[in-house]
């Protein structure tokens, strides 16, 4: 994928030095940030159904522990700074939208009535 602002296209070559460079496209980008969207909201589901009271503050405090966990990987040779940069940018634009989007809001009535 390329960032065209920047022109900068996302490389990642893996060790043993030599080894063939992996380009990270659109797709998979697009493929993992709808898996993980699908993965929270499964959990997301789960925890209301066993655990009601709690559910939001497990759930926020678990996602919040994935986007920890999902830099890991920036650290690890065989990027350039320009990529790990840009690739965190993504990790927390994912999480930005995802996070406040399902985490559940205090339950509130559809309409009112007056009477």
């Amino acid at each position: 994928m390329t960032v065209p602002p920047l022109g900068h296209r996302f490389a990642v070559t893996g060790r043993p030095a030599g080894q063939e460079t992996l380009d990270i496209g659109l797709a998979p980008v697009v493929v993992i940030a709808l898996l993980a969207s699908l993965a929270g909201w499964a959990m997301l589901a789960l925890l209301e159904r066993l655990l009601p009271r709690t559910a939001q503050r497990i759930w926020t405090i678990t996602a919040l522990a994935v986007l920890l966990i999902s830099f890991a990987p920036l650290v690890a040779p065989g990027m350039d700074s320009a990529t790990r940069l840009a690739l965190a940018a993504l990790h927390v634009a994912v999480a930005a939208v995802l996070i406040p989007a399902m985490t559940p809001a205090t339950v509130r009535p559809a309409f009112t009535t007056f009477g």
